[in-house]
């Protein structure tokens, strides 16, 4: 295994290691998992990897431990990842709530694969965006990114750290079986990263209170558990001191200011590539793996005379709603393949101006979506 501070150059590896070494990058110190298809090899590039780091990985019991280690981790002082599947982002559910209220950063890498239940193990689909969003108890906003391509796994999770310490929050990153284990030729030093982004600590002697924030998008400063200032931490309705509270106006005052502290900056979280055509009568919008397919079409598609725009989301929550309405303005038909039944085209129509036609292209039968599909079902003839 590659040490991560040696220039490689161009690599065949696959999205999982890619997501590894952007993790490692990002300086992950700290990672918690369990083997689950196809989101394991994350598991196992991380206990060859991180040590050499210094860092830590380590296999728990299960889901629900691994969230918990990686929550005191990340609280400790340490960036924190972990990474699962299927029916383990169900049980991670309750500590990504915990996660949000107690302003714990953290990325979790959800490897995408057909369900619900144990559905296909070994299948890819993308069928977990809606549940991305509404994850835990509460519907506050979640921030996840959803990378297409073996390099932007490397670069999104990088991404998601500097997210994820911004902003004080869990961050998704949303791959699938297909980006995760499929091998690429890719130079990982080639791509463009952002400044890496530190948490910031209270200064030495500064009076310290773990949610404080004098306007509500405001994101509070935190200092490592074990240091100099004594913390508190709970799942349960808290001040900006950490102490519980029952009282309405403070527990609405902690709401509006988890909420407001991601949506004031969605168009800076806001990832996508946007490919207009003067005089385009339709749009297709596309996300994740199936973007690829979206692409070819879109290209076939002008090949044969038609007038036809794309916009692919890297972002998909917080909404870019900026971006999808700037894309939308002046088309008749937006068309948007998922490997899904149609839940990010729920987001499409909500946004699409009246007289707008949404076609949903979809499958869920664990093949991929192809080119010449979009082109059919979405009226690209």
């Amino acid at each position: 295994m590659p040490r991560q501070g040696i220039a490689m150059g161009l690599e065949f590896i696959e999205g999982n290691e890619a997501i590894v070494r952007g993790a490692i990058r990002a300086g992950c110190g700290f990672f918690a998992g369990y083997p689950i298809t196809p989101a394991s090899t994350i598991l196992e590039y991380m206990l060859h990897l991180l040590p050499a780091e210094g860092g830590v990985a380590m296999q728990a019991e299960d889901e629900i431990a691994s969230m918990g280690l990686c929550i005191g981790a990340s609280m400790a002082g340490r960036k924190a990842m972990t990474a699962t599947s299927g029916p383990g982002i169900s049980l991670y559910s309750e500590n990504i709530g915990l996660a949000i209220m107690g302003e714990t950063p953290l990325v979790i890498v959800n490897v995408q694969r057909q369900g619900p239940a144990t559905g296909s193990a070994t299948k890819g689909a993308e069928g977990d965006i809606q549940f991305t969003r509404w994850v835990t108890s509460g519907g506050l906003p979640m921030i996840a990114l959803s990378p297409a391509t073996v390099g932007e796994a490397y670069e999104l999770t990088f991404r998601a750290f500097n997210l994820s310490e911004q902003f004080r929050v869990p961050v998704i990153v949303l791959s699938n079986k297909e980006i995760s284990l499929t091998q690429e030729s890719v130079d990982l030093d080639a791509i463009e990263l952002p400044p890496l982004v530190e948490r910031r600590r209270p200064a030495d002697g500064e009076k310290y209170q773990p949610h404080h924030f004098e306007t509500p998008e405001q994101v509070p400063v935190l200092s490592d558990f074990g240091g100099e200032h004594v913390t508190q931490y709970t799942t349960s309705t808290h001040d900006k001191a950490g102490y519980l509270t029952a009282d309405p106006g403070l527990i609405q005052e902690m709401i509006d200011h988890y909420t407001a502290k991601i949506e004031a900056a969605t168009d800076d979280i806001a990832l996508f590539r946007h490919d207009p055509q003067e005089d385009a009568e339709t749009l297709v919008v596309s996300y994740g793996v199936t973007s690829r397919s979206a692409a070819m079409a879109v290209r076939e598609a002008r090949d044969r005379g038609k007038r036809v725009s794309s916009l692919t989301l890297q972002t998909l929550y917080p909404v870019p709603e900026r971006a999808i309405k700037s894309a939308i303005d002046g088309v008749a038909r937006i068309v948007v393949p998922e490997m899904n039944m149609g839940q990010y085209r729920l987001e499409i129509e909500r946004l699409a101006p009246d007289g707008a036609e949404v076609i949903g292209v979809n499958k869920m039968n664990t093949t991929l979506i192809s080119p010449d599909e979009i082109i059919a079902e979405g009226g690209l003839l």
